[in-house]
Formats: C-alpha cells, structure tokens, sequence
C-alpha cells in the first residue's frame, strides 16, 4: 500500500464517551459540522471509553493507511483529567511511526462565551433580556484546582457582558466548597433579585451529568441547550487545530 502523503495532518477529535447514544449523536454532530468549516480536512473521531472507535484503533488505522502526521484534539473544555492524564496515556501508546501533536483544551475561549449566549437567545432570551437576567453556568464539575479556577474566571468575566449576575455551578456530587449545586445557584440569583433565571449548560453533549444539571434547572425561567454543534464550537475546534499544527509544519518546512 503506498503511504498517504497529505500537506494537512490528520485531525483526531477525541471525545469522553458515554453510555447514552446522544452523547455520540452530538459529537459526529459537531465533527461533521467541522468538516463543512474545512472543506479538505480529514477529521476523524475517536472515544475514550464506551463508544468505538477507540482512539487507539483511531490512530493504529491511520498509521496502517501510511499517514505520517496527527493532532489529536480533545473534546473539553477544561484541563482537568483527561486532558492531563488519560489521553496523554493513550497516545503513548500510539504507533510509532505517527508524529502526534496534542492540542489544547477547547476552553477558555470567546467563543465558547459566543456559543453559550447563541443557546439562552435560541431558548427565548434576547440582548435586550441580559440586564434583568441572572445566568447560572452550570458545568458537569471537577475536582482539579486549574479547572475550578477557570469555570470561575469564565462566570467573572461573563458577568461583566452586561448579565445581571452569572453564578457557576456543578452538576457533580464531588463539587468542591463554595461551588453550588444548579438548582441551588438558581434559587440564589431568584433571591438576589433577579427577574428571570435562566440556566446555560457548560457542556458539549447530553449525559449522565447534563442530564443533572437539566433536573436542577427545573425552577429556572429558561434552560439552553447543551454546547453541541455550535458554530462557534466548530470554529474553535479549527482554531485548536490550526496552533497545534503550526509548529509542525515550521518543523519540515512547509
């Protein structure tokens, strides 16, 4: 077979997996929405656990094929865990003949804020709504101190785009101290004086969790939907891949 030769390297989207089918539905969701982006690209999808394929067998059929270079790209939005752990792991054990480069993180960003706000206007807020509207961002939770610290900063700064308030929150029942639960940070914004409450999911794709955090909006006014296929989300998938692969393409030249 002769080696594939391909100016772009190979995107690998690795997401966590899940159990519920609408998990999976979601993220080839988002990664056909890539594919439109960058008409060209070969974008490939591998899970942690789960679902197939694998992100080994992912990656031991693009090298089987003859490509030669990869950015693997995870599916999160903090630098927790997998992002420190697991998935370094997994490509380690990658074949050898692959060059891999491991993105970073899908967030911070501008854009996931974009996204967030795209989801409450499509829920039924509008511009016009932030001043009287109390926002709970509510992520699947974490027990990492960078990651913690980032949910955080990103409900400070939200704050300052003209919401009334914005409180995080987890889902998870190992939320540290001082991080509440959703359906607690929305009966702290409805005492706070808030006129409507409304409830924006900091995940990318239904789930156990997810499902949490939708149980917990229940006495909120308005409950987004889940990050997605955001246009946005795609566009910062692109933007991931483009910082990863610049250094390897200064490395041969191209």
């Amino acid at each position: 077979m002769k080696p594939v030769r391909s100016v772009r390297p190979v995107l690998v989207v690795i997401a966590h997996g899940s159990r519920d089918p609408r998990h999976a539905a979601t993220v080839h969701a988002l990664v056909e929405r890539v594919r439109a982006e960058r008409p060209g690209l070969r974008v490939e999808t591998g899970f942690l656990d789960f679902n197939l394929p694998s992100v080994q067998g992912v990656l031991e059929s693009l090298a089987a094929e003859g490509v030669r270079d990869v950015v693997a790209l995870p599916l999160l939005l903090t630098r927790a865990f997998h992002a420190k752990a697991d998935i370094p792991a997994v490509l380690r054990e990658a074949p050898a003949r692959l060059r891999i480069r491991q993105a970073d993180v899908l967030g911070p960003s501008p854009l996931l804020l974009a996204a967030l706000e795209r989801r409450l206007y499509e829920a039924g807020l509008t511009p016009a709504d932030k001043s009287s509207t109390g926002v709970v961002l509510a992520s699947a939770g974490s027990t990492d101190p960078e990651a913690i610290a980032v949910i955080a900063e990103i409900a400070r700064e939200w704050r300052h785009t003209g919401w009334c308030a914005v409180r995080p929150a987890f889902a998870s029942a190992g939320s540290p101290a001082g991080f509440p639960r959703t359906e607690d940070a929305v009966r702290d914004l409805r005492a706070l004086g808030c006129a409507r409450v409304a409830v924006a999911p900091y995940v990318l794709a239904p789930g156990f969790l997810p499902d949490r955090i939708v149980r917990g909006a229940a006495e909120a006014d308005v409950l987004a939907d889940v990050l997605g296929p955001a246009p946005e989300v795609a566009r910062l998938l692109l933007e991931r891949y483009d910082a990863a692969r610049a250094p390897m393409l200064a490395a041969v030249g191209a």
